[in-house]
């Protein structure tokens, strides 16, 4: 669902992803870890259009389409702060969405979709402006499985979240794994890496200098790894 072959970007002659290779298979949930400055984030970029690369090749649901096309077409992107509109409802911002991607919901529909993503019923008609993080998170969430995404990046989803939300949120993540989408999750949270993703790959200076499959590792040999490849870097 995500390849991405010798993706290389560099910003004021200083290269900040170099002869990068990843893939990530339908169904599979993959944590991409590094501390700041890593290259995550220009990672994702390049992945959904929003930045051009200088070299490598990405594919995203074996379209032939540039990544923007793409993205349009089968991602879904969970920031780290969802924006929504917050004069809306949580019902009208999924509505408005949906529209802008050319459906009209059915009735009952979006509450559906709320209720799965776990919204408390009585967030649905409020207005976003009194949103919680996890509670926009949840809307990002709604608005993924409204599109139907076959993939979805997630940049730093659970930071700043309380522990239920966060429990809430993965549940939410990996659930969509099993319904075949492709995630793809930047962030710091070895713990919620360890917990969520079945394999992990770890980012320093734009360079993939380790890889590990998680269901062979408890949180604790995650962070041991974690430390120890950061170190010998």
């Amino acid at each position: 669902m995500i390849h991405i072959e010798q993706l290389h970007k560099q910003y004021e002659g200083r290269t900040v992803v170099h002869a990068l290779n990843l893939r990530v298979n339908p169904g599979e949930i993959y944590a991409l870890l590094g501390p700041n400055g890593a290259g995550k984030s220009t990672t994702i970029g390049c992945l959904l259009g929003f930045v051009k690369p200088d070299g490598g090749r990405i594919q995203l649901a074996g379209s032939p389409l540039p990544p923007a096309e793409a993205a349009v077409r089968h991602a879904a992107y969970i920031a780290e702060n969802v924006a929504l509109y917050e004069k809306l409802t949580g019902i009208e911002n999924v509505e408005f969405f949906m529209r802008l991607l050319g459906r009209k919901p059915r009735a009952g529909e979006i509450e559906a979709l709320l209720k799965r993503a776990g919204l408390p019923e009585h967030a649905w008609r409020r207005q976003a402006s009194g949103y919680s993080k996890g509670m926009r998170q949840k809307v990002g969430i709604v608005m993924a499985l409204a599109k139907g995404a076959q993939v979805l990046v997630l940049d730093e989803p659970t930071s700043g979240l309380d522990p239920e939300a966060s429990v809430t949120f993965g549940e939410s993540i990996r659930e969509l794994a099993r319904d075949g989408a492709a995630v793809l999750m930047a962030t710091h949270d070895l713990f919620r890496a360890q917990e969520l993703a079945h394999r992990c790959g770890m980012l320093v200076a734009g360079h993939l200098v380790g890889e590990w499959t998680l269901g062979e590792l408890n949180a604790g040999e995650l962070e041991r790894n974690y430390l120890s490849t950061l170190a010998g870097v």
